[in-house]
């Protein structure tokens, strides 16, 4: 199918160039980057992403069809309408397939600011997601599919025939489309029962984790496929949506100090699994303490007046601007690590 736009999406390309240059985003002149996007032409794939406005894609909202005007005519009848429709569409081709993406803006719910308790929630690798009501989601099942994957990915790509690469080709994306899948589930889930229960979300700040840890070469690649950061994002956007609060507290000693007692100490922390504080003699599984631990910073950052840190949806800026605007967080992503944890 040829689509009759490619002047157009060619100036966008070159004046979204510019302003990246004015706006110093691509380095100094002196610097190889900028001399490289200057001196090299801009290319498109066969297959890239083409943008349709509304003068060139109908939306016939009694039918619920799309028209797409096309050099060979208009195609009808070729995707469903979404609601709430804003801004340009996309035609995409992946897989042999063609996509038609829309922007939607859905009404938020007012958020909710009379809330005074929190549900923690500890992501891991081996258990995903823990609540502080004691839920656990397993990643048992995500972690054997992710070994079994790259376990065949490194036969075929060992093997190198054109069959081991047309399955290669096959089988990607499969991968990151199962997580993307989990992730959803598991944020839609924890938002409905925080929304059901009239509580805030209360979650880690993982930023730089990846930097901070040392790790042994077979847990590597374990740790670097742990998707945390996707389903912190889920459920942030869900969780504006709903209405419901959500705060990001410092991870810092949450699986060493006891949820009961406040007390701090690394033999704390028995196993994986397991959790026996040394002062009190409490014992509770280590991810369930450690979501109770982020539920207590969170309500007493809440009692502090700290603010939602759920993201805010970015402002609309025309077309070819040069820097991204920058969003600051406030100061609910900090909590002080301190002994002093109140009983619950």
């Amino acid at each position: 199918m040829r689509v009759p736009r490619p002047s157009k999406k060619t100036c966008d390309a070159y004046r979204t160039l510019k302003a990246n240059l004015k706006a110093g985003n691509l380095g100094k002149p002196s610097s190889k980057r900028y001399r490289r996007a200057v001196e090299k032409p801009i290319a498109f794939r066969p297959a890239g992403a083409q943008p349709y406005d509304d003068r060139m894609l109908s939306w016939q909202y009694p039918q619920r069809t799309v028209s797409i005007w096309t050099l060979s005519g208009r195609m009808k009848e070729v995707a469903r309408l979404a609601l709430y429709r804003k801004g340009e569409s996309y035609l995409l081709y992946r897989d042999g397939m063609r996509f038609l993406t829309a922007t939607c803006e859905v009404p938020e719910a007012e958020p909710n600011t009379s809330v005074t308790q929190f549900l923690g929630i500890d992501l891991g690798i081996v258990n995903i997601a823990t609540t502080s009501d004691g839920q656990i989601m397993a990643g048992r099942r995500l972690n054997r599919g992710r070994l079994r994957e790259r376990v065949l990915r490194t036969k075929l790509q060992r093997k190198n025939t054109p069959s081991a690469k047309r399955r290669l080709k096959k089988r990607r994306r499969k991968e990151a489309r199962r997580v993307k899948d989990i992730n959803h589930k598991i944020a839609k889930h924890v938002v409905a029962e925080a929304e059901r229960t009239g509580r805030g979300i209360a979650l880690e700040d993982l930023t730089g984790i990846r930097a901070r840890v040392r790790l042994r070469k077979p847990q590597r690649a374990t740790h670097s496929s742990w998707a945390f950061a996707q389903l912190g994002a889920f459920i942030a956007y869900k969780d504006r949506r709903a209405g419901v609060p959500v705060v990001h507290v410092n991870p810092a000693y949450t699986s060493r100090t006891c949820a009961q007692c406040g007390h701090i100490d690394k033999a704390n922390r028995v196993s994986q699994a397991r959790f026996v504080c040394r002062s009190c003699g409490v014992v509770a599984h280590a991810d369930w303490n450690g979501s109770r631990n982020i539920r207590h910073r969170a309500e007493e950052l809440w009692r502090c007046g700290a603010q939602s840190t759920a993201p805010a949806p970015p402002p609309e800026t025309r077309s070819g601007t040069g820097r991204k605007p920058s969003t600051t967080t406030s100061g609910a992503r900090c909590a002080s690590p301190g002994p002093s944890v109140p009983g619950r």
